[in-house]
Order: C-alpha cells, then structure tokens, then sequence
C-alpha cells in the first residue's frame, strides 16, 4: 500500500557542497600564509564569476523549445556559485582575520620569544595541568586570555587576538571576564592553533578589574550551583554543574573514564541535545502566546543559555540551530533540519575560520547530522521490530554514533562497545537532570533553598546516568582497540558501510533480526541490576592474555611494571603517581601477591601509588633507592612501608650479599645487591658506592635510580628508573666490564625523554623497549630521537600514551606483545 503524501519527507541536501566546502576552506586557511589564502578567495570569486556568467548566459535569449537543455546547464552552474560564493567569503574573513594575527607589533615579539607585558581578559575557567613537575611546588595553571595590549622592546600596541598563558597555581584563582596585567615570555603556537601566542610566567596575575556585568551575573550563578552541589555525592557534584551548564571540574576522573569509555561524554558538553531539550521547556512552556511572542522567547531564553554556558564551539553550532528554528517558528515555515545544519556551519566558520579544526565542533555537527539524516529511517526499519518508542531510541545513539565514529578513534583509538545501549539507558534521566540543573542555577543566586531542593532531585537523576557509565565501562571489552590515524579513520567508515548495508540487504523481517536486537537491549540493561555482578564474573575479559610474562601498566606519566614470578605473583617495578591505576593494574593482572617490590627513587611518579599497591596485593619484600633525596618522598615511602609490615632494604651495586648466619643489612656486608623474588633473579646493575657518595643532592635523585636486571623464565628484563646521561653511561660500563646476552625487554629511561645514551641502548639491544608516558604531558615524553636511538637496535618500541597496558606473552617457544597497537 502506498505511503500518503504527507509521509513522504525528502531530505534537501542543496545547501551541503557549501557548507562542507566552507567548513574545508576555514580548515586549510587558518594554517596558511594571509597571501596564499587572499589568492585563494580570488580564485573562488572568479569561478563564481564564471558560474554567474553562464546562467546569465543561458537564461538570455533562451528558445521556447530550449528549456531543458538550458535546465540542465544552469542547475550546475547555480551549484557550482553558491558553493564557490560561500568558500570565497569564507575565505576572506580567514584572510582578514590572519593578516591581524600575523602582521604587527605582537608578530614581531613573538617570533623574536621577546619579553612582555600584558594586560587581557580571562576567556575561560583556569585549568591545572596534571601534576607538579619534579621541580615545582604545585602543577602550573593554563588559562585562555583575550589580550587588549601588549607592550614590549619599547613599544606599546593595541591587539583583540586570544592567547594562552601557563602561569604559576596562582593563575587558578582568576575568574573568567577579569582584567588582568601580567609580565611573560612570548612563544610561538603551531599553525592552525587557535591562540595566536603562548605567554609563559612564573608571576601571579595583577587584577585590574572585575568581569563585565553580564559575566559577573553568570559567574554569581555558576558559582552558587557548585556551592547547592557541595554537600552531595561526589557523581553528583560533578555531573549535576556538567550536565547543567557544561561545568565538569568537579567531575572525578574515574567516572569521567567511565562516561569516555561509553560514549557519554557528551552529556557534558551541552550541545545540541541540552539546547533542544530547553527550548522545547520554553516554547512548550509559552504555548499560549502568538507565534511571534513565542519566537522572541525563546530567542532570549536561547542567548540567555548561552551566556551562561559560555559560547564554545559546540554551544555556538547548537545555539546557530535553535537560531534557525526560531526564524522558521517566526515566519511560519516548517523547518528543515538539514538546510539549518548547514547554514549554521557556514555561518560559524564565516565569524570563526578556527572552529573548523576543533574536535567539538566537528563531533557536534556530525552527531546532528548523523541524527537527521539516518535516525528517523532507522527508526523505522526499526519499528518492525520492536515498538516504536524503542526503535527510535536505539536509532538516535545509533545514528549519533555511527556518524561521530571515524572521529572518535582520532582522538582515542578504540570503540566504545557499550555506546548505543548505554546512550539508551541513560537518556531519560538527561532531560530531567538537565531542566532542574538550569532552574537550580538561576535560583541559585536570589534562593538558595529552592536551588539545594532542585540539586537534590536533579542528582537522583545523574546517579542514574553515573550508574550506566560505571556499569558498562565495567563489562568485558568497553572498549575495543582500533588503529588510529588515518587508516582507523578509513577502516571504521568502511565497517560501519558494510554494516548498515548487509542489515539492509537482510530486510527488517529477517527472521534473526528480532531476537538479536532483543538481545542488545534487553542484556545490556540486565547488566545494570543488582545481579550483574554475577554475570560480568560469567563472562570471559580477555584480560590478562593467557600466557603473559611481563605487563607494562598504563599509569599516566609515571612508571610501574609487572614481571611475572609466580601464578599469582609479580615482581614489581615502581607504583605509578597516586590516582595512576597501579593496583587497577595488579588486580587487572590477577596478582594477589608481590614477591618484591622494586622503587627506583622516590619521585612522586615512582612512588605516589604506594597505598595502592599495598591495598591491592600482599607484598612480600621492598627494595628503594640509596638516595637521600627528596627527602620528604623517601620518608613518606618508608612510613608507609613500616606500616604495612614489609621488609625493605636499599641495596647499591657491588655490595656483598651478607652470610647465610647473618640478616641483610648487617655490618659484614650491607644489603645484598641480587636475589631471588619466586621465580624471578634480579641484580642491582646501578647506582654504585661511589655514585652515591658523588651525589650532589637533589638535582642527583634521577641518576640515583635502581636500575635492576630482572631474569624470569620467560623474559629477560632491564628496568632503567629515571636515570640521566650521567647514570646510564655508569650503566653501560657495568655491562661492557661483564658482557651479558641482549635483553628481552628494556623499560626505557624517564618515560622516552631525550636524554639517552647511545652506546647504552646498543649494548641492551632489547627485542622489545616499553615507554611508560602519560598522554599529552607537557614535558615533551616521549622524545622522538629517543624512539628512533631504540628501534635503530632492532627492537619494537611501544609507549602506554598510545597503547595503553603492554602485555609481553609466551606464544609458543617465543615472546609476542598484547596491546591497543599491536
């Protein structure tokens, strides 16, 4: 039976070639020399000229008889100028805007690294930066700034570009939209960034002045939500602000792993769902007022909204869309989605060419897109299947998903498994949570009780959405490893192509379709009850890989390793920063006991997860670095240590191993510099005697590092700590003076950094080099030089940052590696 004509909707895709050839017109130009791109947009108006000339052409004394044939050359040609039109204009906004970042007094400072004053509005929220490097007291600060003047080498200028500072911890207390003066240093940004500088100080902030008005108000109430949301559990003070007006600082990590791991991030991120879900509030609210009262409503509840969530790149493409159908509600057409997609991607690459490459942006617009183009007919494929309802709640997240994958695995190569029935799950409680959050803000302010009652009810809804992401990141493969760069990219838009194609092919009456759709509910949402305990302990993890030997722990920038000693036993290299996941890792790795505990030195990211270690496993023997330093750090590990009950010792190379009649550590001979750990042998090959009594104190802590030989029957281990030059030149003189076979694996020095010894890793010659480095630290590790020194030998070298925890397995009568790269 034919469908009626009011249920045929056809989709106009006119207005796409435009808008995604403005959108890759922003994305080159921003990285690109102001003339190259000024030529550019002479070349697009000229083919737009060429376009304009043949309709006119065409339309000019046109035949009677000749209107199709003319038909058929002005549909391209008007294409081809509206799409050569809006590149052109694009990209003579980017050349206006490039030729007063890169032209001028703050050019020239730049890139001479000169030293300035500035003065600058605070553009965004203060953000620390990880943990404290070795030398610092607390982690330094990044805040974004919207720079008025700068003055410096004795000139003064006025400038309206945003930059980046990294300041001391005092740059955490600034509020966004204050004035502020500060003396940095000026260093040049990659092109294509959106700052136009980095400034680099070590002096707090000099507060010149409060934030405007309108921010201060914003300020007042964003503050007074965190302050209703103070008292309740931490998912609740993390997720109501962050569902609500997109403020996440409060959001503890794991659950934000959580929410990464499946799919859920974005419910943080306020974009399209947040605003369609307040502007359905409000025009359903105002129903009763004329069509264009409604409009003016809901366009000042929509400006409203975005002040309060600050205008980021999703906001302002969500913000451009809600903008769209409210002109469409004021005129009394009906809306087409797609068309308002796209003009408000020209629109927002026409005002801000750098939009163009954030990741934000990009995921917005395709999720929306995704959305309108494929859930309403997945729906109803769908509903063939299961009820309506369902249906389209599986083809939303669905369609989102789909759509955003390819991008998704630039940013973190793996597949969210869980993401469609997990976004299924916890998609009633968003609209709830999301409407109670914002009414809490805006009374937070002028009712502080109403605000507390509203926080309340809006966090029964956020345990919900914590319950969900918690879950399934628990389940068995949440995340599947996929490879990245380009060819991730590729790979997943093909499988999701053949995917959607072979379920189209099957039909929706396909007779295993039903109950295998059935089934990916239905399980998915049994996992969240009570009993999912007791199904998760059913099904098989993949994790540790049958036969594994050694396991480099992900720990962030910081070191911990495995090396297996028994069944359920390891040696252990270090424990990681605190908050890092080492006992995650041992518990991961089915180690209830370890044989001995191995801290090179103790530098917060050797020995920060300590208490972790020691709450996750029983731990049999420690040993720790000889050196006194820091001094703060060795107490600390000592206590905690004496605590537990476990012996330790700090052995150098060289020392005599005391008699069987007498204890370790007695005057005849010192702590022994080799032993046995369950299966493992292990030998201190640094430092030795006279590179303790040479230390020249704090500055030495690095060089002092154990650096342990390691020897199981499966591997062939040498673990470098944190030693310098200095340290690993002692290192390759103790190894010339009594030659040994290569190893099976080298634990790279300081996380990758560049200062490696040559001559060392040739003598190492490892099959394998593991660099334990967290993703994007700012102290540049790993170091590609130091990559290159190590595969030069031969050896397969594999980092944490992009490959997560490295298992190395017994495959036979050979070693392989488990892993997200390999």
């Amino acid at each position: 039976m034919p469908r009626s004509a009011q249920d045929v909707r056809t989709v106009d895709a006119r207005s796409v070639p435009p808008a995604a050839g403005a959108w890759l017109a922003a994305w080159v130009a921003v990285a690109r020399p102001v003339d190259a791109v000024a030529l550019g947009a002479a070349a697009a108006l000229g083919l737009a000229a060429a376009a304009g000339a043949v309709i006119i052409a065409t339309r000019r004394g046109r035949p009677a008889g000749a209107r199709h044939r003319a038909s058929a050359l002005t549909a391209p040609a008007a294409a081809t100028l509206l799409a050569a039109g809006v590149v052109a204009a694009v990209l003579l906004s980017t050349a206006a805007q490039l030729h007063h970042r890169q032209g001028g007094h703050l050019a020239d400072l730049t890139s001479r690294g000169a030293s300035v004053v500035v003065t600058a509005r605070v553009a965004t929220e203060p953000e620390a930066l990880g943990r404290a490097r070795e030398w610092e007291a607390a982690p330094r600060v990044r805040v974004h700034l919207d720079l008025e003047s700068v003055a410096g080498r004795g000139e003064r200028s006025r400038t309206a570009v945003p930059v980046v500072l990294l300041g001391p911890p005092a740059w955490g207390e600034v509020t966004l939209g204050e004035r502020v003066r500060v003396r940095a240093t000026l260093a040049a940004t990659e092109p294509g960034e959106r700052a136009a500088a980095l400034l680099l100080t070590g002096d707090p902030p000099e507060v010149l002045g409060p934030p405007p008005a309108s921010l201060r108000v914003v300020n007042a109430m964003r503050g007074e939500l965190r302050s209703a949301t103070a008292g309740l559990s931490p998912q609740a003070r993390g997720l109501v602000p962050g569902i609500a007006v997109g403020d996440d600082r409060a959001l503890p990590t794991e659950l934000a792993e959580d929410m990464r791991a499946t799919g859920l991030t974005h419910l943080t991120a306020v974009s399209g769902a947040h605003v369609a879900i307040l502007l359905g509030a409000v025009l359903g609210a105002t129903a009763w007022l004329p069509r264009r009262g409604r409009a003016v409503v809901g366009a000042l509840a929509l400006v409203a909204f975005v002040l309060l969530v600050r205008p980021e790149a999703s906001v302002l493409r969500s913000a451009a869309m809600g903008a769209v159908v409210l002109v469409a509600l004021l005129l009394g057409r009906p809306s087409r989605a797609l068309p308002a997609l796209a003009a408000a991607v020209v629109g927002l690459v026409l005002l801000d060419p750098w939009l163009a490459r954030e990741y934000g942006f990009a995921l917005s617009v395709l999720a929306t897109g995704g959305v309108v183009l494929l859930a309403r007919p997945w729906a109803a494929w769908l509903s063939h299947v299961v009820p309506r309802w369902l249906a389209v709640g599986i083809a939303v997240p669905a369609a989102a998903q789909a759509a955003c994958g390819p991008v998704v695995v630039l940013l973190t190569p793996a597949l969210a498994v869980y993401a469609v029935p997990a976004n299924l799950l916890a998609a009633a409680a968003v609209p709830p949570a999301t409407v109670l959050g914002v009414a809490a803000t805006l009374l937070g302010p002028v009712w502080p009780a109403a605000a507390s009652v509203l926080v309340t009810g809006a966090a029964a809804f956020t345990w919900w959405i914590a319950t969900v992401a918690q879950t399934f990141a628990d389940l068995p493969a949440a995340q599947v490893p996929w490879p990245d760069g380009v060819p991730g990219v590729l790979t997943l838009a093909v499988a999701t192509a053949a995917v959607v194609g072979v379920l189209a092919r099957a039909g929706p009456r396909a007779t295993w379709l039903r109950p295998a759709v059935v089934a990916a509910v239905v399980l998915p949402a049994l996992l969240v009850l009570p009993w999912r305990d007791h199904l998760v302990a059913a099904l098989p993890d993949g994790w540790p890989p049958r036969g594994w030997v050694a396991i480099q722990c992900d720990v962030g920038q910081g070191a911990a390793f495995l090396l297996r000693s028994d069944a359920d036993a390891a040696v252990m290299v270090d424990t990681g920063p605190d908050g890092g996941g080492a006992g995650d890792c041992l518990g991961d790795a089915d180690v209830g006991r370890v044989d001995l505990l191995v801290l090179t030195h103790a530098h917060a990211d050797h020995v920060g997860g300590l208490a972790e270690v020691l709450a996750a496993a029983e731990v049999t023997a420690a040993v720790l670095g000889p050196g006194p330093e820091p001094a703060p750090g060795v107490r600390e590990t000592l206590t905690q240590l004496a605590d537990a009950a476990v012996p330790v010792s700090r052995p150098v190379a060289g020392e005599v191993p005391a008699p069987a009649d007498e204890a370790p550590g007695s005057p005849a001979g010192g702590p022994p510099d080799r032993g046995r750990a369950g299966e493992v042998d292990w030998q201190v090959l640094w430092p030795t005697p006279g590179a303790v009594a040479r230390s020249p104190g704090a500055d030495g802590v690095n060089d002092l590092s154990l650096v342990l030989r390691l020897a199981a029957p499966g591997a062939d281990v040498v673990a470098l700590g944190d030693v310098e030059l200095a340290g690993q030149a002692g290192v390759r003189g103790r190894l010339t003076e009594a030659p040994a076979d290569p190893a099976d694996v080298v634990v790279m020095a300081h996380h990758g950094s560049a200062r490696q010894d040559a001559g060392l890793a040739a003598v190492l010659r490892p099959r394998l080099t593991v660099v334990s480095v967290g993703a994007d630290n700012d102290y540049g590790h790993p170091a590609a030089s130091a990559l290159e020194l190590y595969a030069r030998t031969g050896s397969v070298v594999l980092r944490t940052d992009t490959c997560g925890q490295i298992a190395l397995v017994r495959r036979g009568s050979d070693l392989a590696t488990v892993s997200r790269c390999r």
